[in-house]
């Protein structure tokens, strides 16, 4: 099992789970984060901290391309192990469906 960042994250991109995680298994882009799947030790600390809800484990009915989603970007986007703050407008996009279609980039984020 792993955990994975689904698309609730797009946009909102709040960081509190990179501060919990024991294993800096977050990777960021431009407006969200991923989570490596091979590197991830399955401890759920992160799942509760996510105020958006989009980290979930990869046991859950809808979370099968998220793994896969996680770990192409998690070996193309910087490792993030310090919390930032959250884009400015992120509550404004909290709760938004569709936001991988409409949203998503590819760009990688700062990283550390």
């Amino acid at each position: 099992m792993t955990y994975v960042v689904k698309d609730s994250c797009i946009r909102c991109k709040y960081m509190d789970c990179v501060e919990v995680c024991p294993v800096d298994c977050f990777y960021e882009g431009e407006n969200m984060l991923v989570i490596h799947p091979d590197e991830c030790i399955d401890c759920g600390v992160c799942e509760p901290e996510c105020p958006v809800d989009a980290i979930r484990p990869d046991t859950e009915a809808d979370t099968e391309q998220w793994v896969g989603f996680n770990l192409k970007y998690s070996e193309l986007w910087p490792n993030i192990t310090i919390k930032r703050d959250a884009p400015a407008d992120a509550d404004k996009f909290d709760g938004e469906s569709g936001k991988l279609e409409k949203y998503f980039s590819e760009a990688p984020g700062e990283g550390d």
